[in-house]
């Protein structure tokens, strides 16, 4: 076999059978009788289904992709389940799932006992947004004094070191209600880069991980109930996937980035970000983007990564991996847009499709 066609684990029904009950049944009983992950039914029998789990930070275009994708291709189907990073990387790599995807840079662990890759799909930024009553003001925030809420050293809204970052806004004595993600989430591993970046105690205390013991605050599990949790509750302050908050209309805070300056999230301040880490060689496919250098990058951007193991069971889903990779990297792209990622920069997206042939 090409050591490129190294890709992927089967999930068909054959294959469920074959690894058993113990590992595999837990994805499928998600499902309703005679849908695929996505809820879409398989459209034949005989076709290759590609199963992903992980983050749900890229959950909704994962789902867009694979509705996409599914059309024009009757032997090849892509499934996805929002399980969060962690579990994405260890299903990958145990051979559950063909795939995984999140926002956590691999260990050199994983890469190495785990046989597995990681290559960029999409640009996310995990935005800090909040709700605070009657202020209609863009509130900023710099990364030490987010460290400082997020360690529950900063307790209410009126506190001098709030107060002082945005001096024409009346800020309420209102509690802060700080509200986390629990262990294995992506954007965890995002926002604690960022802090551990800017904030020597936050580095100390909670340091890089997907997986934090965060001293104060309440879990909310997926990054739509995130959302849900800081749109209806005063006083709350969270973190979550762009577009998430875009499409909720949610308050997000303008953040300092390396150069002093407060940035607004958007797609341009996403890609300022990408840009400055990658160009002008664009092949640095697992760097951090997080506290990028430059006026307009927004500072707590990642890449969503796509997991793969280097070696795959059979030579048609090593080849159906492929072909969905090369669809991501041209055709799919549009589809981050419509779903409100930044897509990748055109030099970034020439490299990975050369590493997918070289991987041939």
């Amino acid at each position: 076999m090409r050591a490129a066609a190294r890709f992927s684990i089967s999930m068909t029904t054959r294959a469920v059978q074959r690894y058993g009950r113990r590992l595999v049944l837990p994805i499928w009983l998600l499902l309703p009788a005679g849908l695929g992950l996505s809820g879409v039914p398989v459209h034949a029998q005989n076709a290759v289904v590609l199963v992903g789990s992980g983050s749900t930070v890229p959950a909704p275009l994962y789902s867009r992709w694979a509705q996409e994708y599914d059309k024009l291709h009757r032997d090849i189907q892509m499934r996805y389940v929002p399980s969060g990073t962690s579990e994405g990387i260890k299903q990958t790599a145990h051979g559950v799932a063909d795939f995984g995807a999140g926002e956590a840079q691999l260990a050199e662990q994983e890469r190495k006992e785990g046989g597995l890759i990681a290559l960029p799909v999409v640009i996310i930024a995990i935005v800090p947004i909040y709700n605070l009553p009657d202020i209609d003001q863009e509130l900023r925030l710099s990364g030490e004094v987010l460290a400082e809420i997020f360690l529950g050293e900063v307790k209410k809204w009126n506190a001098p070191q709030i107060a002082k970052l945005n001096p024409e806004m009346v800020l309420p004595n209102l509690a802060i209600q700080v509200v986390n993600r629990p262990a294995g989430k992506g954007s965890n591993f995002v926002f604690t880069d960022f802090l551990s970046k800017v904030s020597s105690k936050f580095r100390a205390q909670v340091g890089i991980t997907a997986s934090p013991k965060w001293p104060v605050g309440t879990p909310a599990e997926r990054s739509a109930d995130m959302a849900d949790k800081v749109k209806n509750n005063p006083g709350s302050i969270g973190f979550v996937e762009y577009q998430y908050a875009a499409k909720g209309n949610i308050p997000r805070v303008s953040v300092m980035n390396l150069e002093g300056k407060f940035v607004e999230p958007s797609i341009a301040s996403i890609a300022a970000a990408c840009k400055a880490i990658e160009a002008p060689r664009w092949d640095r496919f697992s760097a951090s983007l997080t506290n990028a250098p430059g006026a307009d990058s927004f500072p707590i951007t990642s890449f969503s990564w796509i997991y793969l193991r280097i070696k795959s069971r059979d030579s048609a889903h090593a080849a159906a991996i492929n072909n969905l990779l090369e669809w991501i990297y041209t055709d799919g792209q549009q589809f981050a847009v419509q779903e409100g990622y930044a897509e990748l920069p055109a030099p970034l997206l020439a490299k990975l499709r050369t590493k997918v042939k070289d991987l041939q």
